[in-house]
């Protein structure tokens, strides 16, 4: 069971990192750094105002450092922080943890799913 502080930590990592395109941002950068266009390109889907506001709130958060170059036209570098780099682990563990997700729905109902879900249930249960 969490205590109460360790909520407030999680609710703080939510907070940094808490939704799909952010994720997505930090899984690019542990690839390097990357201009605008290139983190647009590989992130996907995200229209140019979204990426700005996660990108700005990223940086806030000290997830990753943005560098501006004094050229025309302009030049603009993100890269990740030494503490955003450390999401790695958690990335890594949340594309395994999609991989094997995956895997396990591939062309099975989600009710089939939950039943398996419901033996995992049993199975911790008979344990205790």
């Amino acid at each position: 069971m969490l205590k109460k502080t360790d909520k407030n930590l999680t609710e703080i990592v939510f907070d940094v990192i808490g939704d799909r395109w952010k994720v997505k941002i930090v899984e690019s950068l542990l690839q390097g750094t990357q201009r605008f266009g290139e983190l647009k390109k590989s992130v996907g889907n995200i229209t140019q105002k979204v990426l700005t506001s996660n990108l700005r709130k990223l940086e806030e958060h000290g997830v990753l450092i943005r560098k501006v170059y004094a050229q025309i036209p302009p030049k603009v570098e993100y890269r990740l922080t030494a503490l955003g780099k450390k999401l790695k682990p958690m990335i890594d563990s949340m594309i395994d943890w999609g991989m094997e997700y995956t895997s396990k729905m591939g062309g099975i109902s989600r009710k089939w799913f939950a039943q398996d879900n419901n033996e995992d249930k049993k199975d911790e249960s008979e344990k205790s």
